[in-house]
Formats: structure tokens, sequence, C-alpha cells
């Protein structure tokens, strides 16, 4: 994949999302009973503490650097505790931090692919954490599209539109 297709489909797939969080409006994403007792705000804060992961993973492959350590205590290997560990992290930041860190993060996911060489991205064997997918936009936003979208959007069904 060329990178300017790459990072065409990545902003297309961040102007869906964005449309998707304008539908739901910030007056209500801190409306519990989106995923579980998560609200709008902790699905959006959760998927960006994974894409900053992602981020530094793609840079340190960029810099031929190892994998950069995580960021969740060392003692936490299950998915679902280091969830825990983001959302008690992450639970006291306001709707306006949490979307501003998502926009950031975002903007560094499309840095980090620019700072890749053309030909490593269609080398699966350089992006080990994607089980040879290859590095796409809907690879990339796949976590939203298989884990939370559907939650997200039958949120938004059982709200009244924003005007």
């Amino acid at each position: 994949m060329r990178r300017a297709d790459l990072v065409a489909a990545l902003n297309s797939e961040h102007e869906s999302w964005e449309g998707l969080l304008a539908k739901i409006g910030e007056d209500r994403m801190e409306e519990p009973g989106v995923a579980g007792s998560w609200s709008i705000k902790d699905v959006i804060a959760h998927l960006t503490a994974w894409r900053r992961r992602t981020v530094g993973r793609l840079e340190s492959v960029a810099r031929g650097k190892p994998e950069p350590a995580q960021e969740w205590p060392a003692d936490l290997h299950d998915d679902d505790e280091i969830n825990a560990w983001f959302h008690a992290r992450d639970r006291g930041k306001s709707v306006r931090e949490v979307l501003a860190e998502s926009r950031r993060v975002f903007q560094q996911l499309v840095s980090a692919i620019e700072k890749l060489p053309e030909d490593f991205l269609d080398d699966p064997a350089r992006f080990p954490w994607m089980e040879c997918a290859p590095l796409t936009g809907a690879t990339l936003f796949g976590h939203f599209h298989n884990e939370h979208e559907a939650d997200m959007r039958a949120f938004l069904s059982r709200q009244p539109a924003t005007s």
C-alpha cells in the first residue's frame, strides 16, 4: 500500500469517527450504559489508550528500535485488567480532555505512518502485533469497528438526535 493511500484511508476512518461523535454530542458522552457501565467518554478514552500503544509501536518500527514498554503496570497481563487500569486512570478526565487527547493521538498515528519507509507498509513481518493483517485504515480502526461501534450506534439510536 502506498503511504498516501493509507493516510487517506485513515483520514476517511477518522472523519466517520468524528461524524459519529458529532451525532452523539458532547452533552451525552458521560451517560453510562454504552458498553456495560462505560459511557461514550470511557470508550473514547479506552480506544485512545490502545491507539497510543500502536503509535509507540509504529514509531519504534520507523526508528528500528524494540517495541516500547507498555504504560500499564507490569503485573497486568489480561486485557480486562489493563482496560480497568486505563479506565481508572482516565475516568476523571473531562469530555473535552478525552476528545482533545483522542484527536492528538490520531494525529500522532498519522505522523508515525508518515515516518515509516514506504517499503515497510507492505511487509506484515514489520508489524507482528497486527497478526499478519495488512496495515490499512480499516485494520487500524479495527478494534473500534469490531468491539465498540455497534454499542455506540445502539446508544445513539436510543437517544434523541442532536440539533
